[in-house]
């Protein structure tokens, strides 16, 4: 669980510094900004993964992990999630706004959820799936609260633009824990071919499309793209955390945990840009932390801050009587045996 909480947290803090990069010039009040952004941040992700593999001599690890269906597998999800995902995002905010995308791009971990449902036979009981659909209200009203912009675009093609970003963010998580199952393709070298591959695709397909070719070329060299690089560099390591906690704990969890970061970036805005928080917004924060939490965890009496007396197990019942030893029972024997991870 604390991979899935230290991608949430860092996310937080790369949501945070990326923002406060957009607000320099040259990408202050831009059309170009958002999606030259995305691209730049994407890109200086890879450079990053580049050095960082680089220097643990496992370059070799990721071009043989591209050979292979699992590493084909994370390069569909890279661009389900970056270039289909975040552009759908993009799309949607200059259309109906940042307020109703945050509302409706929140519920990503629930379309995964149910992807890796039918894709994975990943489980959660009742309880969690409750915990998870209150912790995504919660991040869908701090968004929404978080925002007082208004857009004259097209219903239509916002409302479209953030279903992709559902659907693109949310089957990018399945497919990375279907192919992260093949032993050649590890949460490290994984992330190093998503980043590649969203970087790449950003640079040579998306950004000449959209028109921002000539912007992008100009904001390359200035203080803001060395911000959205720091941003990167917390990105890169958020990433390595949520990429873990998929291969850990399953792709149902590890969004559970990840969607905390509308949460840390509440905090984190108010740590590094001094901006105070409403009491609707500490509330959420606190019942979004939470949910995400019970979400992951399928036991909820290993949360507790207490632990049980030595001679009681957490049901209550005493050691002994656990141990099979009232009766004679051999616990060895009724034990099953442990099987391989799902």
């Amino acid at each position: 669980m604390k991979y899935g909480v230290l991608s949430g947290m860092l996310w937080g803090v790369d949501t945070v510094v990326l923002s406060m990069a957009l607000l320099l010039t040259p990408f202050l009040d831009s059309p170009s900004a958002s999606i030259t952004g995305a691209a730049l941040h994407d890109a200086s992700s890879a450079i990053i993964l580049l050095i960082y593999m680089g220097i643990r001599g496992r370059l070799r690890d990721t071009v043989a992990a591209i050979r292979t269906r699992s590493g084909k597998a994370v390069m569909l999800a890279a661009l389900l999630g970056g270039p289909v995902g975040m552009s759908g995002y993009l799309i949607a905010i200059n259309n109906i706004g940042p307020g109703y995308t945050a509302i409706i791009s929140s519920f990503y971990p629930a379309f995964g959820t149910l992807l890796a449902f039918i894709l994975l036979k990943e489980r959660m009981r009742p309880g969690q799936i409750i915990a998870l659909l209150v912790a995504l209200a919660a991040v869908a009203v701090i968004g929404w609260s978080s925002s007082s912009e208004t857009t004259t675009g097209s219903p239509i093609v916002g409302l479209l633009g953030s279903l992709a970003c559902v659907v693109g963010w949310g089957s990018e998580a399945v497919l990375l824990a279907w192919g992260m199952r093949d032993d050649t393709v590890d949460n490290e070298t994984a992330l190093h071919i998503r980043q590649t591959t969203s970087g790449l695709t950003y640079l040579i397909i998306v950004i000449p499309v959209s028109g921002a070719l000539h912007f992008a070329a100009g904001a390359t060299i200035s203080t803001a793209t060395a911000i959205i690089a720091l941003a990167a560099l917390t990105g890169a390591a958020s990433y390595l955390f949520y990429y873990k906690a998929i291969d850990t704990i399953g792709a149902s969890r590890g969004m559970a945990l990840n969607i905390s970061y509308a949460a840390w970036a509440v905090i984190f805005a108010l740590v590094l840009q001094g901006t105070v928080p409403t009491s609707l917004q500490v509330v959420c924060c606190i019942v979004a932390l939470t949910g995400t939490v019970l979400a992951a965890s399928p036991d909820w009496r290993e949360l507790r801050l207490t632990r049980p007396s030595a001679g009681r197990t957490a049901d209550g019942f005493s050691k002994k009587a656990a141990e099979g030893q009232d009766d004679g029972t051999d616990r060895d024997a009724a034990l099953p045996t442990a099987g391989p991870r799902s």
